[in-house]
């Protein structure tokens, strides 16, 4: 059976930066590293980064020892002002690209445009994005929203993009709100790395009998990426681990694709493929 991993399986450049910090820092800090949240949206990324000694919190609370590791999907200023008026030393392991969407934010806020975020309501990084800015941002999941909550002009509109969206959609996205806002400014903020994952999925389906789709079900990105190749071939399956495989699904399958989620590591794809080769004998 021939099977192909995507070229942008797994990894992106920013997740694998935020792990790096989060690790080091673990290792460095004499005091607790507190993560308010999972670092990524991977379970098994997730349970390494506490077993490295790092303590997820749900709430800060309490005056504490120790620091805050802010996500690769970043935080609001709020917390992070709350979290220094608790005495916690920030480690910021935000995503490069994600803060560039928060400095477009506030530059846009500053000059006077509604701000307008294209992402899942309350998908961490889209809290983190309103969360940069004095004035009330609004948020759109969809092409139905735009009705709803614009429902008068808007003189001037600044829209930024969650950075794993998927790029069809926020492009009709971009049409519906030209008609509604007089001076609108667009800022495409899908980051290349969700670009070249998307682009690859959309081919790979085509040349495969059967797709597999690694990531947590928590993942945004991932979830994209498996609506993108059902939608092209039929025969595609969402699993996060090898003992979600069933042989029924390569029965008279010659081409396996896969691909992963920007937060599955490669540990994980390399073990499903090797899996899929054990059952297929």
């Amino acid at each position: 059976m021939k099977i192909t991993v995507a070229k942008s399986a797994g990894f992106c450049f920013g997740v694998k930066r935020a792990i790096d910090i989060a690790l080091a820092s673990a290792a460095r800090s004499k005091d607790r590293v507190y993560m308010l949240g999972d670092i990524v949206h991977n379970e098994n990324v997730v349970k390494n980064i506490e077993r490295a000694g790092i303590k997820k919190t749900g709430k800060l609370n309490n005056p504490r020892i120790g620091s805050l590791l802010i996500r690769a999907h970043g935080s609001s200023k709020k917390i992070l002002q709350k979290a220094e008026k608790l005495g916690l030393k920030i480690i910021d392991a935000t995503c490069p690209m994600v803060k560039e969407i928060h400095k477009i934010a506030i530059d846009m806020d500053r000059r006077g445009y509604k701000i307008i975020v294209i992402g899942d309501y309350k998908h961490d990084e889209v809290q983190g994005i309103v969360g940069q800015i004095k004035h009330k941002a609004i948020v759109l999941q969809g092409l139905a929203d735009i009705k709803k909550k614009i429902a008068k002009r808007i003189e001037k509109g600044a829209v930024v993009v969650q950075s794993t969206q998927n790029l069809e959609k926020v492009l009709k996205m971009q049409e519906a709100l030209r008609e509604r806002i007089d001076d609108l400014q667009f800022f495409n903020t899908i980051c290349s790395p969700t670009r070249l994952k998307q682009a690859e999925i959309k081919t790979l389906p085509k040349a495969s009998d059967c797709i597999i789709i690694i990531g947590s079900k928590t993942s945004a990105n991932t979830k994209r990426l498996y609506q993108i190749a059902r939608a092209i071939n039929k025969n595609s399956y969402w699993i996060n681990s090898p003992d979600e495989l069933k042989k029924k699904w390569f029965r008279r399958v010659k081409s396996v694709g896969i691909t992963a989620g920007a937060s599955t590591p490669d540990e994980t794809i390399h073990a499903i493929k090797e899996h899929i080769r054990k059952i297929t004998v």
